[in-house]
């Protein structure tokens, strides 16, 4: 797999990034994203309170000026102000964002935040929506109904674009991409479900996905099993005969390279990354736990399935270092370099 973002021109319209969650990290590693990007990395604006950027940027002596944009023309606005200082688009709402304190009372600028960037992406105004981690708990304390950011974006999408998505989460790095088919649920709850059915879906739309957006003509799947050793033909669990190898079994009939159930504890060293694209794994944490371990700083989460193009990085909020100064923008500029690929991606093919 090709995971080389291309020397392309640059897209029309700038990426939209998130705030996240004020009192986490994100706020900080977008003003470093941008010192690091402002020369020769793409144009971005972020979705924020001004006036909270700047007081971090100078609260975290980062030598970072802000500038309000207007949402009537960002893209000239991007292009003649990113060198120089940090666009910042207002939210709507003032903003507190006290490092490594949850606040309900930002939960709602946060999910402004998301919703305005959606809003963008779909009238062309931005290319590609990048996303700074939220807070969880906070948000379900001010009465945020879904289980996470992927499931939002889901939501939006069906609200921006009138379609109704099933939102994949892939974790993405250069080494490994791998696909949980069920997210954020507790592992007592992965037994009732983990379906056939959802897994061809999870496959079907990481196979398209790969090639539309990353343009790899025959994606090949690697399916985990999900007891030990695959189950060992049932003697370790019935799932992975019962369920996920008829699963493989639709997915070959539909013309989708995959195989499987293939033992976890296998699948994952140098040698078996480079026999697949994509590897398709049956909870969160076993699809995590690896990509985490090759590219902690480094990895990006990708939202597969919705009608735009979405990264984010593959971190949480981190509030033990909210503030400090020391939290890293790796993974960010990943998310912002992946999401900048991707949408050149068809000028790419078309050239």
């Amino acid at each position: 797999m090709d995971k080389t973002a291309a020397n392309a021109p640059l897209a029309a319209a700038p990426v939209a990034m998130t705030m996240g969650d004020p009192s986490g990290i994100g706020p900080e590693i977008a003003l470093k994203a941008w010192m690091s990007s402002r020369q020769q990395g793409s144009p971005f604006f972020l979705i924020a309170d001004p006036a909270h950027i700047g007081r971090l940027a100078r609260s975290s002596g980062l030598d970072v000026p802000v500038q309000t944009i207007d949402e009537g023309d960002l893209r000239d606005a991007i292009t003649h102000i990113f060198p120089k200082a940090f666009p910042v688009l207002p939210v709507g709402h003032a903003v507190d964002g006290q490092p490594g304190i949850v606040s309900t009372e930002d939960a709602r600028p946060t999910i402004a935040s998301i919703e305005k960037a959606v809003q963008l992406v779909s009238t062309g105004a931005a290319s590609a929506l990048v996303t700074n981690p939220i807070t969880k708990d906070a948000l379900y304390r001010s009465g945020f109904a879904h289980p996470g950011h992927t499931e939002f974006l889901g939501e939006l999408a069906q609200r921006y674009y009138g379609v109704h998505v099933h939102p994949v989460m892939m974790l993405w790095c250069e080494e490994l991409a791998v696909v949980p088919v069920t997210i954020h649920i507790s592992l007592k709850k992965v037994l009732s479900g983990l379906t056939r059915e959802l897994i061809v879906e999870t496959a079907r739309i990481t196979a398209f996905d790969l090639r539309t957006k990353f343009g790899i003509a025959q994606p090949r799947l690697a399916i985990s099993g999900l007891n030990p050793h695959a189950g060992e033909n049932g003697s370790m669990g019935s799932e992975d005969r019962d369920i996920i190898a008829p699963a493989v079994a639709d997915l070959i009939a539909e013309g989708i390279q995959a195989r499987g159930p293939l033992p976890a504890d296998t699948m994952f060293h140098a040698a078996a990354r480079k026999t697949y694209d994509a590897a398709i794994c049956m909870y969160h944490d076993q699809a995590l736990i690896p990509i985490k371990t090759i590219a902690f700083d480094s990895g990006v989460n990708i939202t597969l399935g919705l009608p735009f193009i979405r990264t984010s990085p593959d971190h949480g909020t981190a509030y033990d270092i909210a503030g400090k100064g020391i939290a890293r923008a790796d993974s960010l500029l990943a998310s912002l370099a992946l999401a900048t690929r991707l949408v050149r991606a068809p000028m790419d093919k078309a050239a």
